[in-house]
């Protein structure tokens, strides 16, 4: 009988799932360096995306994410909504290094979260990026600059992140990945 219920609790606590997860923020935030840094464990030299990339990820074992890397150029946001839907989690990435646009980001944070074409209480998880140039501000800093304790119907979490060299890039898609496995278990 032991035997039997330690099977079914490893096959609930290793259930295997995929999940959408769109990944926003401004231009030149980082979003497409994040991706294929998680992706293929590499820097690559990016150019501004226009349009979209999309690639799989697997953050952990049972869990895959389709991750939705949509441009960031103001021409472009207008256009974020139609990856909304069926979306399971929101990766957010700010440049920690740039605060005279941390107001403009937390703008298009909110209208994320608020729109209508999202769904409700999804999680959000912040990259506060580019750790490591100077005058960076710490994720501390993010949150107050970007107003993330006013984000109370989404469970989220910020992470530091130096995605040239993946600095806490594995520990927010950990992160993440528990937030949307819980998700969807609510859904």
């Amino acid at each position: 009988m032991g035997l039997f219920l330690s099977k079914i609790v490893n096959l609930i606590g290793n259930w295997d799932t995929k999940a959408r997860i769109v990944m926003l923020g401004l231009d030149a935030a980082g979003k497409t360096t994040v991706l294929y840094k998680i992706k293929l464990n590499e820097t690559v030299t990016t150019i501004p995306t226009i349009g979209f990339n999309v690639e799989t990820v697997k953050p952990k074992p049972g869990l895959e994410f389709t991750v939705w890397d949509v441009g960031g150029q103001e021409k472009i946001r207008a256009l974020w909504r139609h990856y909304y839907t069926n979306t399971d989690g929101l990766i957010f990435i700010v440049d920690s290094a740039d605060r005279t646009r941390f107001s403009e980001a937390k703008e298009e944070l909110f209208a994320i979260v608020q729109s209508d074409e999202m769904a409700r209480g999804i999680p959000v998880v912040i990259f506060a990026n580019k750790q490591d140039l100077p005058g960076a501000c710490s994720p501390a800093e993010v949150i107050d600059g970007l107003g993330l304790r006013q984000l109370r119907d989404n469970p989220w979490h910020i992470q530091g992140t130096v995605a040239t060299n993946g600095g806490g890039i594995y520990e927010g898609f950990s992160e993440l990945a528990d937030m949307v496995k819980t998700y969807k278990r609510g859904k």
